[in-house]
């Protein structure tokens, strides 16, 4: 194999850049040539296709989003599509495929290697949603600025002595939730992997700030309502309490990645290298145990299923339920 793609697909998330260089860096070791693929699996349809070399990583491992673009881009999943993809590769003599991005991403992956073109991905996602993987590049990063903003939130919240709710993303999983709720204190966390009653959230709230606490901390996640469609129930449940919410949004995905997301990133984008070049393929590069694992794409979407540190969330819940 003399030459390889690399591309990134779907939301973006601080670290791919670091996967990115680990790529490139990894096959010049190797001497192998690496393509950057523009704007995802468009791209690499429309032939986007630009030489990445030295120069062109000197600042991305610390740089947030992704130097090659991302776009949705649902026509894939056409047979004749993805055909056309691995024409335009092989004209390229691109014998290789590395994908970064989230479910979505390695589903396009798949779809190449069952048409016979060698393909491997590495998860990156803010969500942490990848079943088979503990961890996916730009969830530190998310959680870390979303437990910076909360800090900022609970310092207004408290001179006010205010209720926040916080709104964060995650599409459906709840991992940025927990993990950035039990991070800040929060008084509750709510998730879309776990039953919830608002009554008893008012509850539990109440207490605390009859407790003499001076505010309160609801971390809500974004696969279960939207911020103003909680606080409007909440207020019929706690009356007296002055209520305020927030969405965090985007600035969760954008900014320098955390050296987590950096080292893992760079580790994930080597072993890809090494293992595509092994002849291996319809596979991921994830994490268990702190150590690097490869796993099983099939395996992974049709017989996976996301599963949150439930130990986080009932802690939350203990430290929290005062009577």
């Amino acid at each position: 194999m003399r030459r390889l793609a690399v591309l990134t697909s779907g939301g973006d998330a601080p670290g791919m850049n670091a996967a990115i260089r680990a790529v490139v860096e990894q096959g010049l070791h190797h001497q192998i040539e690496v393509v950057g693929v523009q704007h995802g699996f468009k791209g690499l349809v429309e032939g986007e296709y630009k030489k990445i070399g030295i120069n062109d990583l000197s600042h991305a491992i610390r740089r947030g989003g992704t130097i090659l673009y991302s776009a949705r881009y649902p026509e894939f999943r056409e047979v004749e599509i993805q055909k056309k993809a691995i024409k335009k590769m092989e004209d390229e003599g691109i014998e290789g495929l590395i994908v970064i991005g989230g479910d979505g991403s390695f589903q396009g992956a798949l779809a190449l290697t069952k048409l016979g073109f060698p393909a491997i991905g590495i998860p990156g996602t803010i969500d942490n949603d990848i079943p088979g993987t503990e961890y996916t590049i730009g969830f530190d990063s998310a959680m870390s600025a979303a437990i910076e903003a909360i800090d900022k939130i609970s310092d207004t919240a408290a001179s006010h002595n205010r209720t926040f709710v916080v709104e964060v993303m995650g599409r459906n999983a709840g991992d940025i939730a927990i993990w950035a709720g039990v991070a800040v204190g929060a008084d509750a966390i709510i998730i879309p992997e776990e039953e919830f009653y608002i009554g008893d959230i008012a509850r539990r709230v109440n207490t605390s700030l009859c407790h003499g606490k001076d505010h309160a901390i609801i971390v809500l996640a974004e696969g279960v309502m939207g911020v103003e469609e909680f606080i409007k129930e909440y207020k019929k449940e706690a009356p007296n309490q002055s209520v305020r919410g927030v969405n965090l949004s985007h600035i969760q995905r954008g900014g320098n990645p955390t050296g987590r997301d950096r080292v893992f990133a760079t580790l994930m984008g080597a072993k890809a290298v090494d293992l595509i070049l092994h002849g291996q393929s319809g596979i991921f590069v994830g994490i268990t145990n702190e150590e690097l694992s490869v796993c099983d794409i099939v395996e992974t979407l049709t017989k996976s299923q996301h599963k949150v540190r439930d130990d986080l969330y009932q802690i939350n819940r203990t430290l929290t339920d005062r009577y």
